[in-house]
Parts: structure tokens; C-alpha cells; sequence
């Protein structure tokens, strides 16, 4: 197993059909001990109850809210004895276009995906640092690299550039701290924020341009979690793996 005694942190992993959940299970059945946060302490609890194995926790947590960040590091260090990975996974989206982006719509996009990004890594890093070892997979989109994506409007195309950004970042600023920070850029992922949304014609219309001919389910992005939390991934830090299909082949 790949994460045996192995503890991880993942924000936004309530949702039965999310990528978060399915990244913790997978996790879990790899040998970690997971605490899953989320704004729903009951959906939190519920989904660590839920996992393969023992030990795991869940927790609320508002990733956009500094001192709740700091305080779910503090209880999943407490109950999980150490944090060896933490994956940025909470995000919302709004398909709202350019010239009807509110003050409103911006900051909410941006304040889950990237503000929360920034608070829970603050939060988590020291854990890392004490043992000179960590993980951190921060969760961006295609949408950043391509301008734009199905669902998700140009502030959300905003926000996870900047994750982007941020991620970089830390991963040189936590290189010789031993921690590794790298992205994921998902393309269109079959997850409960696209359920219903998606109509034959889109689907018809979107597969033409994925060369591998089908969309994403969440087990493809939790595959590419489980790599760059493991010692697999032990030389890369910095970068961005696109798990789009082809939707997105770029230098």
C-alpha cells in the first residue's frame, strides 16, 4: 500500500460523489488515516465513518475563515498524531460570464479556492515542518490554463490560476523544509457540481475535442492525488499534472 501510516487532510471531501471523497478513500484503502473537512460537521463525520480502515476523523471546517483552519489542523494533528499530506480540495464555481461578475460572485469564487488554499496551508505547514516531511496537492483546473471552462466563469478561471501561483510558490519557499507542493488541473469531471447539468448535445459536442473520448470521473483525479502523496512522487514539487483527457495539450 502506498500510504501506509500515512495520515492526509482533505478540505471539501463531504460530497458522496466529490473528487475529495473519493481521493479519501482511495487514501484510506492505500494504508492512510484520513480526517476530511468540510463546512457540514455531520456530512464530515458521516464521510470519515464511511472509509475503508480505522482512525479517521471528520471535521467542520470554513477554509476561508483563518482561525477555523488553524483550529482543524490543531484537531486532525491531535487525532491523526501527525499531517504527512494535505490535499486543497474545496472549491466552488459560478457559470457567470465576464460583464455580470459581481463583487459578490468574485469574492465568493476566489475566497473558497484560493483564500482557503493559502489559510489551510499556513495552517498545516508547521505540522510538516517539525518533521521535516510533507505533501501538499493543491487543486486547480483546466480552466486556468485554457481561459475558461464548461461551467465555471472567468473569476473562477481567475481563482484557480492563482492557486496555480500559489502553489509554485510554496513549493520553493517549503523545498528545503522537505515539503512538496504540487497542482492538479482537472478538465471536465463527473462530480455532483456538473450532475444534471450536462445535456446530450453538450456531452456530444465536448467529447469531440477529449481525444480519450470520455469525460473525467473523480477516481481519475484521486489517482493522480494518490501519486504526488506518495514517495512515488518524492522528486516533484512545483508542478501541474493535467488530468483532462487531452481536452487541454499544451508545452
Amino acid at each position: 500500500m502506498l500510504l501506509s501510516d500515512k495520515t492526509a487532510v482533505i478540505s471539501g471531501a463531504a460530497s458522496a460523489r466529490g473528487i475529495g471523497r473519493c481521493t479519501a478513500r482511495l487514501f484510506a484503502e492505500h494504508g492512510a488515516r484520513v480526517a476530511i473537512l468540510d463546512l457540514d460537521q455531520g456530512a464530515s463525520r458521516e464521510a470519515a465513518a464511511s472509509l475503508p480502515g480505522s482512525g479517521h476523523v471528520g471535521l467542520r471546517c470554513d477554509v476561508t475563515d483563518r482561525g477555523a483552519c488553524l483550529a482543524a489542523a490543531e484537531a486532525a494533528a491531535e487525532a491523526l498524531g501527525a499531517i504527512d499530506v494535505l490535499v486543497n480540495n474545496a472549491g466552488i464555481t459560478q457559470p457567470i460570464r465576464f460583464l455580470d461578475i459581481t463583487p459578490e460572485n468574485y469574492e465568493a469564487v476566489t475566497d473558497v479556492s484560493l483564500r482557503g488554499t493559502l489559510y489551510l496551508s499556513q495552517a498545516v505547514i508547521p505540522f510538516m515542518r517539525e518533521r521535516h516531511s510533507g505533501s501538499i496537492i493543491c487543486m486547480s483546473s483546466v480552466s486556468a490554463q485554457r481561459g475558461g471552462g464548461i461551467f465555471g466563469g472567468p473569476h473562477y478561471s481567475a481563482a484557480k490560476a492563482g492557486v496555480l501561483g500559489l502553489a509554485k510558490a510554496m513549493a520553493r519557499e517549503f523545498g528545503p523544509d522537505n515539503i512538496r507542493v504540487n497542482s492538479i488541473t482537472p478538465g471536465l469531471i463527473q462530480t455532483d457540481i456538473t450532475a444534471g447539468k450536462l445535456t446530450d448535445a453538450m456531452r456530444t459536442e465536448i467529447l469531440k475535442g477529449i481525444p480519450l473520448n470520455r469525460l473525467g470521473d473523480a477516481a481519475d483525479v484521486a489517482g493522480a492525488c494518490l501519486f504526488l502523496a506518495s514517495d512515488l512522487s518524492s522528486y516533484l514539487t512545483g508542478t501541474a499534472i493535467d488530468v483532462n483527457g487531452g481536452m487541454l495539450i499544451h508545452g
